[in-house]
Order: C-alpha cells, then sequence, then structure tokens
C-alpha cells in the first residue's frame, strides 16, 4: 500500500496557492482576483501597503492589507462592502477629503479587480 502524505502535501501546497474564494456578500461582479494582484502592483499599492501575494517591497504609510477581507470596515468607517470599496479604489479623497489614500486613476474595471483580490485577503 501507497502513502498518502507526498500526494497529500502536493495537494495542500498547490491549494495555497489558488486565492481564497470570498463569501458570497463579497464576490465582487466582474472582478477577477488575479487581475487585481496585478493590477495592485502596477499601481505600485505596496509603496504604501503591506500587501500578502504581491511580492515587492512592502510600505508602511497604510495599514497592512493581509486580512482585509475579514473587515467590517474600509479605512476604519466605511462598510466594507463591494460597491463601496469598488468606489474607494476609484477616488478615496471623493468619499473621505482627510485621507492620505490618492486617486491612483484606476478605472472602474480595475477597481472591481483590486477588490475581488483584496476578498481574498484572509
Amino acid at each position: 500500500m501507497r502513502s498518502l502524505g507526498p500526494l497529500l502535501l502536493v495537494v495542500v501546497l498547490t491549494g495555497a496557492c489558488e486565492p481564497a474564494e470570498p463569501p458570497a456578500h463579497q464576490r465582487v461582479i466582474g472582478g477577477d482576483p488575479r487581475l487585481g494582484r496585478t493590477v495592485a502592483a502596477v499601481y505600485g499599492c505596496t509603496a504604501c501597503h503591506d500587501i500578502p501575494g504581491i511580492g515587492q517591497a512592502t510600505g508602511t504609510v497604510g495599514p497592512s492589507l493581509g486580512a482585509f477581507g475579514m473587515r467590517a470596515y474600509i479605512a476604519g468607517r466605511l462598510p466594507n462592502r463591494p460597491a463601496m470599496l469598488t468606489s474607494w479604489l476609484r477616488d478615496p479623497p471623493a468619499i473621505d477629503p482627510a485621507t492620505a489614500m490618492p486617486a491612483l486613476g484606476l478605472s472602474e474595471s480595475e477597481a472591481r479587480h483590486v477588490a475581488a483580490f483584496l476578498y481574498t485577503l484572509r
């Protein structure tokens, strides 16, 4: 009889590479988490935030986004829901003029992809 140990290890390790599926209330229509990871890297989000899954420098200006999908609020006070997060990512100062987070010029689809990625962070 063969041992299942090595096969089980491969399954566990490859499964860890896939983004976690967020709960239904955090699913972003038209958002692709893999594209969102790429968009976040291209726009340099790690200049201010520590973001797991993006292998670049980790910023410390903004909060770590490591467990973003488990947070109840965006920026400490906005309900953490897909429509709000997408709006926030597109233009944070329009929602909170006192925020230090700049508007980076994300398109609607780019913001949906980044939101979908952030919700996989648990």
